[in-house]
């Protein structure tokens, strides 16, 4: 048994004298969506890769479902779907193609599991259009249904928003709230925009210059800082608090 789906402790990333990453320490609990917001080169990215054991920690441990990470990969990595970056998939083959050899690749048994996963992220399933001519959005949503091809329990999107319209932003939403509560999804998805994230996001955490310089739920959040919530620039606002209201370059 296991406190938290997602734990790190004192996780830390360094490249020569830059700390990427600074002993952070992240809590995320079973079918949680918890928004990792920062801007961007805040280390967002560094730190989703360390969770996922895609970069070596220079020191810390992260624990996933209350193991280890490290060592644990072919145990943990079938219970875990993620899009970190930008999708890679082949540009000459369609949507459809691209996820059916995913799918072999995981070893998946279900036969309908590519046209269910196109479904949920709206895309057709039958198409003839090649990945090289899809849209930045439609790119995006094929990353998303390839995280989703075997209904992972820990579900990890870096900005998943990038790219989509309002309406798909909306959608995307409403979706990962679906496979919160009715799939028991526990979800980790980071972003640049606060404003963004508070309609999505029941926990969050802040990440500054590789520090995790927030911690709590969404609700404690905005009552700690309603003086500057309603504000459109909230989170550079809410930077400036942290050093004293100088600009943070």
């Amino acid at each position: 048994m296991y406190d938290f789906v997602i734990e790190t402790n004192r996780l830390t990333k360094a490249y020569s004298n830059q700390l990427a990453v600074n002993n952070v320490n992240l809590h995320l609990k079973e079918r949680q969506i918890y928004g990792l917001i920062g801007r961007n080169g805040a280390g967002k990215t560094t730190l989703m890769k360390l969770l996922l054991g895609l970069l070596p920690a220079t020191k810390g441990e992260v624990r996933v479902f209350g193991k280890s990470i490290k060592g644990n990969e072919k145990l943990l990595y079938p219970h875990i779907g993620a899009m970190i970056e930008n999708p890679g998939f082949y540009p000459n083959l369609t949507g459809k193609e691209n996820l059916e050899i995913f799918a072999k690749l995981r070893g998946l048994t279900d036969k309908t599991a590519v046209k269910k996963a196109l479904e949920k992220a709206e895309l057709p399933y039958e198409s003839k259009k090649i990945f090289a001519n899809y849209s930045l959005g439609m790119k995006q949503r094929l990353g998303i249904a390839n995280a989703l091809l075997h209904n992972p329990a820990l579900l990890i999107l870096d900005e998943p928003t990038n790219g989509l319209d309002p309406v798909g932003i909306s959608k995307l939403r409403t979706f990962l709230k679906t496979l919160s509560t009715d799939c028991r999804t526990t979800i980790l998805v980071s972003s640049h925009i606060l404003s963004e994230v508070s309609l999505l996001a029941d926990h969050i955490g802040i990440l500054h210059q590789g520090n995790l310089v927030e911690e709590c739920s969404m609700a404690a959040l905005k009552e700690k800082h309603k003086d500057l919530w309603l504000k459109e620039n909230a989170l550079e606002q809410y930077f400036k608090t942290l050093t004293g209201g100088s600009e943070i370059v």
